[in-house]
């Protein structure tokens, strides 16, 4: 729900709460008609951004090896067929592409969007990907760094000239620019101290996975803690941060949200997806400092996200 939504109630769901959820990754195989339809639902429904994996492949139980469709690409489509809702990846590995190309392809994006990409970045964990495509896996957050201040760069002031083990870049130049000034909302996907460290000094959101923080209120609630001390330390101001928190969702017909072998999910209780239910996490959420809660559907369907639009209703 946006912040003018009328159905905002600082006693329940606060207004600076938002809603989004993630697309299919690799669950099922999921065609174009299909994920339009998803993104128009998400819309339909009066949420508030739709958000999409950045990952190649995965080795599935039962020796089946499935990938996503390609997010950047997958991005640009969505941003055509909707026209209100934020959207971007969840989150963008700095490893997949040069980080020049990457703000460059946010850049556009946004530009497609008119405006409405959060650009979340993060390291990158799954290494059956990294070999598969030729992407090195070692000293991930070291050549993240590296990449992020590219990136950053680019985005907010337009021009970078950075020389470093991973990464060089000479006077380079973002143009056309960002259409909003300064460039998208930058979003960091780890709650790792060192990458806190990394990116908290210059990041206007956070995010947690639900195995981080065990997709319960009280767990949030700790990890925010931890987090905003961690920003006080990097010389943000409490709050000036966003808590954003990805959260599993189960349906009747939810099987269990299976990934691939080495995948950093672990056993959680989902939350229930009757409305009443759903509502009631959210407004813990909110109260415990969430500005954005991105929900992961089991399963993730139309009629799912219909649910969704239903306990957002009710708050």
């Amino acid at each position: 729900m946006s912040e003018s939504s009328p159905s905002s109630s600082p006693g329940r769901l606060g207004p600076r709460l938002r809603v989004g959820v993630q697309l299919p990754e690799v669950e099922r195989r999921v065609e174009w008609p299909e994920m339009f339809d998803l993104a128009r639902a998400a819309e339909d429904v009066g949420l508030d951004s739709i958000w999409l994996g950045d990952h190649l492949l995965y080795d599935l139980p039962g020796g089946v090896t499935r990938g996503p469709w390609e997010v950047w690409t997958s991005l640009a489509a969505l941003a055509t067929v909707t026209s209100r809702v934020e959207l971007g990846p969840f989150v963008a590995s700095t490893s997949f592409h040069a980080p020049a190309m990457l703000a460059k392809m946010a850049a556009t994006v946004d530009a497609i969007s008119g405006g409405r990409l959060v650009l979340g970045v993060g390291a990158g964990w799954n290494e059956r990907e990294y070999r598969a495509f030729g992407f090195p896996f070692d000293q991930r957050v070291a050549r993240f760094e590296e990449a992020f201040t590219v990136i950053r760069q680019l985005l907010r002031e337009g021009r970078s000239d950075v020389r470093g083990r991973f990464h060089a870049v000479e006077d380079c130049v973002l143009d056309p620019p960002p259409s909003r000034p300064g460039g998208p909302p930058l979003m960091l996907g780890s709650v790792g101290p060192r990458m806190l460290r990394i990116g908290l000094p210059h990041v206007d959101l956070w995010n947690t996975w639900w195995s981080d923080y065990g997709n319960t209120v009280e767990g949030f609630a700790a990890l925010r803690e931890r987090v905003e001390a961690a920003a006080e330390e990097a010389g943000r101001r409490p709050a000036e941060v966003g808590a954003t928190a990805a959260v599993l969702v189960r349906f009747g017909k939810g099987r269990g949200r299976v990934m691939g072998e080495g995948d950093h999910n672990t056993a959680v209780d989902p939350v229930p997806g009757e409305p009443a239910a759903l509502a009631e996490h959210l407004a813990g959420l909110a109260e415990a400092g969430a500005v954005h809660a991105q929900l992961v559907l089991d399963p993730i369907t139309v009629e799912s996200i219909h649910e969704v639009g239903r306990a957002v209703a009710l708050l």
